[in-house]
């Protein structure tokens, strides 16, 4: 057989000179081709490419998916908190209202649609938006039933023109609601000044208040506390601190300031809203 090979092969030398080329020998014993073994290898490589970025892209997906249910979640249940202290069909001012949520749902469960006011130039949420210049809130004197700040005023870097803004907008016997992490203990100090970590860049350096601080203050722009309650710092786990819901309601002028304040402002005339408003720290004694 072998000499039969061989004889075959010095007739004919294109038997051992043939144009194809050389074959690769693989451990099965199977030849193949080395340009299809290149090519199979590539699209191999590429289909578990493929299939890796379809998987990190699904969890992507999922997980923007997650964060969106946590928030507008955490955004219903704020509203629904909202709304057991303030009157149905109340006209509402969400003060820094962020991704416009609370403002949306709260909406639905007053049953009037609720304004909300913030630095940027829109909200996620289809709301009555308005673009606040961070001195004057865009709406006229006495013009709202409620005023709600969620997590806003340690952001403000004027808190007195916040405040005074917020008692001239309000109606006489309205309600101001407002929710304020505390720095109360030491972990929620530790949280506090990672929070104003991550946003002294963006909104300025955070300013965060005891609650005798805010008591104080609130008192001093002629607000009255209704009530106050103490919230879980369990119920936003990416932001674990002590915090506080108030209620507020601004004091009559007549009440707010002693016998001679009233006599002063009342010879003021026309000017008496004006003095109420941007003076009431004055007035308060």
């Amino acid at each position: 057989m072998m000499s039969q090979t061989i004889s075959r092969a010095q007739s004919d030398p294109d038997l051992v000179f043939s144009a194809h080329p050389l074959r690769t020998l693989r451990l099965g014993g199977e030849s193949y081709d080395a340009d299809a073994f290149t090519a199979e290898a590539q699209r191999t490589l590429r289909r578990r490419r493929e299939f890796i970025e379809s998987v990190v892209g699904g969890l992507k997906r999922r997980w923007a998916r997650e964060r969106r249910r946590r928030k507008v979640g955490r955004a219903y249940d704020m509203a629904l908190e909202i709304a057991r202290v303030i009157p149905p069909g109340s006209e509402v001012l969400d003060v820094g209202c962020g991704n416009g949520f609370i403002a949306h749902h709260l909406s639905a469960m007053l049953g009037r649609s609720v304004i909300g006011i913030d630095l940027g130039s829109g909200a996620e949420a289809a709301i009555d938006y308005r673009q606040y210049d961070g001195a004057r809130f865009p709406a006229p004197d006495e013009s709202f039933s409620a005023v709600t700040l969620c997590y806003v005023l340690h952001h403000a870097q004027d808190v007195p023109t916040v405040l005074s803004e917020m008692r001239r907008v309000l109606r006489d016997g309205g309600l101001a609601v407002i929710y304020e992490d505390i720095p109360q203990s030491w972990w929620d100090r530790g949280v506090c000044w990672i929070h104003n970590r991550q946003w002294k860049n963006r909104t300025g350096p955070c300013t965060f208040r005891n609650e005798s601080e805010w008591r104080a203050l609130f008192k001093s722009f002629g607000f009255e506390t209704v009530s106050e309650r103490s919230l879980s710092r369990w119920r936003n786990l990416t932001h674990p601190v002590t915090r506080k819901f108030y209620v507020l309601r601004p004091i009559p002028i007549y009440q707010a300031c002693p016998k001679g304040c009233q006599t002063s402002a009342l010879s003021a005339g026309s000017g008496l809203r004006f003095s109420r408003v941007r003076f009431v720290g004055v007035f308060m004694c």
